[in-house]
């Protein structure tokens, strides 16, 4: 498989590749393999086949690695009785990286005033910031970030959205995963999914909705019946989609276009109120294309708890 991240590659069965200058999305189900294809690539984990590159070289044959590839993979992953500033500077001494750096960075993300506290008392959003901090350190052109907005709120959310995106906006390789899909959907430009340690899919996100969701019309119209009866005698799928604020009812039409609804209806003489093309979710696509390969199914129970 090769796995090409900008400047990293892997080489196992797999084949994907992650461009500079963009977000790129990594999704699967629980148990995919996301986590530990992050690891083995950072040589913390070692492939039973396969090698992981960056810049033409594994992880740990990097001089000094920080400088190359920035990662967040655990925002707790810090001594609780150090601060801040300390974790930094300990991180920063191992690589060579001037402790004037460690200032810049806690200011890119927020933390210049809780600097000095222990990071044992941070929030779990304070952490991800200081994980965060930790990843820029070395200024690194490839960064890789695990479940980064998992537990946050809102607020948080939002903030660590549009600075991955303004990091990617620099030129950077940007890989994340995550299993928040609405967020990944304002999030990612590119996707690469996989399942079971296999392949699903690598494109650009609006590419993995469309071919994964069928073409359908919202249309309303005060003269429902009639709408119906002739778009089902061209033989389209018709279904109703309750009705709007105005009162009138909705159709779903599937498979087809509004070019061709609304020529059907115009033929008719049909007055309409709403003719939209309908696009399928990120949610909904990714179910259907990993929908095999999840590894934990859950009994669905009647009743209620």
């Amino acid at each position: 498989m090769t796995k090409t991240f900008g400047d990293v590659r892997a080489v196992d069965d797999l084949t994907f590749s992650v461009r500079p200058g963009i977000v790129t999305g990594f999704l699967g189900p629980n148990g995919a393999g996301k986590s530990t294809t992050m690891r083995m690539i950072l040589g913390l984990d070692r492939p039973t086949a396969g090698v992981a590159l960056i810049d033409g070289k594994p992880y740990h044959e990097l001089r000094e690695p920080l400088r190359t590839v920035g990662a967040l993979l655990d925002a707790k992953w810090v001594h609780p009785n150090r601060s801040a500033k300390a974790h930094l500077q300990w991180m920063a001494a191992s690589n060579g990286i001037p402790g004037s750096r460690v200032d810049e960075v806690l200011r890119l993300v927020g933390l210049t005033d809780v600097a000095g506290k222990k990071a044992g008392g941070f929030s779990l959003g304070m952490a991800q910031r200081l994980g965060l901090a930790g990843a820029l350190l070395g200024d690194p052109k490839v960064l890789l970030f695990d479940e980064p907005v998992n537990g946050l709120d809102p607020e948080g959310i939002v903030w660590i959205r549009k600075f991955m995106q303004r990091l990617a906006a620099e030129g950077r390789t940007v890989l994340v995963s995550s299993h928040l899909l609405s967020e990944m959907a304002l999030t990612a430009e590119h996707l690469v999914v996989i399942g079971r340690g296999r392949l699903v899919s690598d494109s650009p996100v609006q590419e993995f909705v469309d071919r994964s969701s069928e073409a359908s019309v919202r249309v309303r119209s005060p003269q429902l019946e009639v709408l119906r009866g002739a778009l089902a005698a061209q033989g389209l799928a018709v279904e109703t989609d309750g009705v709007g604020a105005d009162g009138a009812a909705a159709l779903i039409v599937r498979g087809t276009t509004t070019d061709a609804v609304g020529q059907i209806a115009g033929g008719q003489g049909i007055v309409l109120h709403e003719l939209a093309a309908q696009r399928g979710s990120l949610e909904d696509a990714f179910m259907k294309m990993t929908g095999d390969d999840v590894q934990y199914h859950a009994d669905v129970m009647g009743g209620a708890l």
